[in-house]
């Protein structure tokens, strides 16, 4: 199967269309039943509730679904309720508007999910704010935008009650998906042709999104009562591959070599190439497996990898006669980093097909639960971000200010009958981070006019009202589909769905196009004024707390290792935290950089240094996990002082990095002496010198991560 029909059916199988499949048809049916038996507006006020209700459905466990769309489905009520008498007047309407964007836009402090809570209320009071209701209806149509939003709330969660493991299965395929990405992104490293620089920044990129992709099944797996405390056979299974699934990319991870040294050395051997080709073959391995996974059904058998491996050992072993004097050992580690690679995803292969067996231990423990980050909702967090130095703060009174001002204007020009289309495009694109804001603003406008273009071509073109209304399905459909995954693509179906829709309500589709267009591009033009002059979140400005939290993290996860050297008993939980700290922080980090580099150029500094800072620090995690995940299940031994000496200086290297970055931290230098009583010893002179060459080699580059720090804080302060 090619790439391009994988990818055709990752899409088909994953949880955004499935999702939009069920947002369609739960804001649709009320339309169209209840406007069939009742009147129209009746069946839009429902669609209305489930529509806002919609944007709380989030990925996560049935508790946490709940508890969102129960919270979404009483602030819709309560805003449509005092939208609905808010707006008989423009002055309390206005009020209205700056104190309700400004206190939803504060739910950001709980977390994404409260966040989508927000959204939905402030959705709920824009569309609201125009509708020509006298105050004695407001009240019953509050009432139906509340049963709307119960309707949708009824809806997943019976879907999820129906199908408990769908949803934690297509997290998973996503995940396998994203790291075999990662794999082939690694694959390039072997390739001559291209640029290592630029394979560095690629690999950190999608760092963020394997980051981001286990977190979602983490949460899934982990905060599912039905998984953690009643495990079913296929709850197991999924627990099990995850946990491989995060192994697998710390071997990924850890397989880091001096790739510059490697091309000098054997590029004109074609033994890279050869390497390359292989792991291209592993990431297909991984991506059918991910497919497997999302869609539920068997694997097929898997292609013999004993062949390609025997042909790659026979040219290495060419390599190692040919006399030069060039040794071929790192070679050879690599072939046995691939032999591995290729066991551990047929492990996992065995696992989906239920023919593996597992001892006891490997079934997660109470454990588990440390490995999730837990979110309350408190009021004292939220009273603590309301000062200036909370960037969720300055966020909010930029909402604020900025639906403030997209009010005033439009009720000064005074034009068309949609100018609440300033306020929505104003609250999708006004991000806390400026280069979202930027980002959004650019796809807003670009799918706008593609979309537009489109709806205007279907209506010109096609006389058939059914015709229509598939078209009008599908586009619905695509906008629900891609909402979370692609936010041009939305964009491009949200602008003919309106006009098809507008056009079945007998307006004209030409003056809606023009009033959507310029609606669109005032609103763009107030949400990127706000981002760049109202109190901005330069990224430059928070990069500082990133690299000290990774800073942090590597430094955690090096004095883990170092006790393990020094014949302490380190819990395996607590390695992997440790692990799962730097590759969260890791990926926050280069997130920030990315983000940065979208930035006014004025508001850039440092861009080598950052990006230098934030290679090392991905090569010191790889060779700490390198080391680490040999010994790690091995007895403990108490190696010499002499192989110790590199790894405290490399920790005291960290440790300096971090103070110098973050002086205020209340961290103390980790402490690495071995434990009082007896430790057996390790006596293998060969392993020994073996180790104190990677430990040097993480010494050696923790002092360029010290360098790197010292130029980059000294400017800044």
């Amino acid at each position: 199967m090619n790439k391009s029909l994988r990818s055709i059916r990752y899409f088909l199988f994953s949880q955004y269309l499935s999702d939009g499949l069920r947002t369609t048809l739960a804001i649709l049916l009320p339309a169209l039943i209840v406007g069939q038996l009742h009147t129209l507006d009746t069946g839009l006020m429902l669609s209305l509730g489930a529509l806002c209700v919609s944007i709380t459905d989030m990925p996560g466990p049935w508790q946490h679904k709940r508890n969102g769309m129960l919270a979404g489905v009483v602030f819709v009520g309560l805003v449509a309720l005092i939208t609905g008498f808010a707006r008989l007047n423009t002055y309390t309407l206005g009020l209205e508007i700056l104190l309700g964007s400004f206190f939803f836009s504060m739910f950001v402090v709980y977390g994404n999910r409260a966040a989508a809570v927000g959204s939905a209320a402030l959705l709920a009071l824009i569309l609201m704010m125009d509708r020509p209701l006298p105050p004695m209806d407001v009240l019953g149509h509050s009432a139906l935008i509340l049963a709307g939003g119960l309707w949708y709330m009824a809806i997943g969660l019976l879907f999820f009650r129906i199908r408990p493991y769908r949803l934690a299965q297509q997290a998973l395929g996503e995940c396998v998906h994203e790291i075999a990405r990662f794999l082939a992104v690694k694959a390039r490293f072997y390739d001559s042709r291209t640029n290592l620089k630029a394979d560095y920044q690629q690999l950190v990129t999608q760092q963020v999104v394997v980051s981001e992709k286990q977190e979602v099944v983490r949460e899934i797996l982990f905060k599912s009562r039905q998984i953690v405390e009643e495990p079913t056979t296929i709850g197991r299974m999924l627990v099990l591959i995850f946990v491989d699934t995060v192994d697998l990319y710390e071997q990924i991870s850890a397989m880091y070599y001096d790739y510059a040294s490697l091309r000098k050395r054997f590029g004109h051997t074609g033994v890279l190439d050869q390497m390359a080709e292989l792991i291209n073959h592993l990431v297909v391995e991984l991506d059918e497996l991910g497919l497997a996974i999302q869609a539920n059904r068997s694997l097929a058998p898997a292609t013999d990898a004993d062949h390609r491996l025997d042909q790659l050992k026979t040219r290495i072993d060419q390599v190692g006669e040919t006399g030069t004097g060039e040794s071929n050992l790192v070679l050879k580690k690599i072939l046995v980093n691939l032999r591995n690679l290729y066991r551990r995803i047929g492990d996992m292969r065995q696992l989906l097909a239920g023919g593996a067996t597992h001892p006891p231990d490997r079934w997660i423990s109470a454990d588990y639960i440390r490995f999730v980050s837990a979110q309350r909702i408190d009021i004292q967090e939220l009273l603590t971000n309301l000062s200036f130095d909370s960037s969720v703060f300055r966020y909010s009174l930029r909402m604020a200010l900025a639906c403030l001002t997209g009010f005033v204007v439009i009720r000064l020009l005074a034009y068309g009958q949609h100018s609440y289309w300033v306020l929505l495009t104003i609250t999708a694109i006004l991000k806390p981070a400026f280069s979202l804001t930027r980002q959004r603003n650019y796809e807003r406008i670009v799918g706008t006019l593609a979309g537009g273009v489109i709806g205007a071509a279907i209506l010109l073109l096609v006389q058939n009202q059914t015709v229509k209304f598939i078209f009008l399905l599908l586009f619905m459909l695509g906008l629900y589909s891609f909402q979370r995954k692609n936010y041009i693509v939305m964009v491009v179906c949200v602008t003919p769905f309106v006009l098809i829709l507008f056009n079945f309500m007998g307006l004209g589709f030409l003056d809606i196009a023009e009033e959507r267009v310029l609606d669109t591009l005032i609103g763009c033009g107030i949400a990127f004024s706000a981002g760049y002059l109202i109190f901005p979140n330069w990224e430059s400005d928070q990069l500082t707390g990133h690299m000290a939290a990774v800073l942090k993290a590597n430094l955690h996860y090096l004095s883990q290792l170092a006790q393990t050297l020094a014949g302490k008993a380190v819990p395996v939980a607590d390695y992997k935290l440790a692990r799962k700290e730097v590759y969260v922080r890791s990926a926050n980090l280069s997130a920030a950089f990315q983000r940065m580099l979208s930035e006014p150029r004025s508001k850039q500094r440092h861009q080598s240094e950052l990006l230098e800072f934030v290679v090392l620090n991905h090569i010191v995690s790889s060779n700490i996990a390198t080391i680490a995940s040999e010994r790690i299940h091995q007895p403990h031994t108490a190696h010499s002082a002499d192989v110790l000496k590199p790894v405290k200086k490399a920790i005291a290297l960290l440790h300096g990095a971090l103070m110098r970055l973050a002086p205020d931290t209340d961290l103390p230098l980790p402490d690495t002496a071995a434990e009082p009583e007896r430790l057996p010893v390790a006596t293998r002179p060969e392993d020994d010198h073996l180790l104190t060459e990677q430990l040097t080699y993480i010494q050696n580059l923790s002092a360029d991560i010290r360098r790197v720090t010292e130029t980059i804080a000294g400017e800044t302060s």
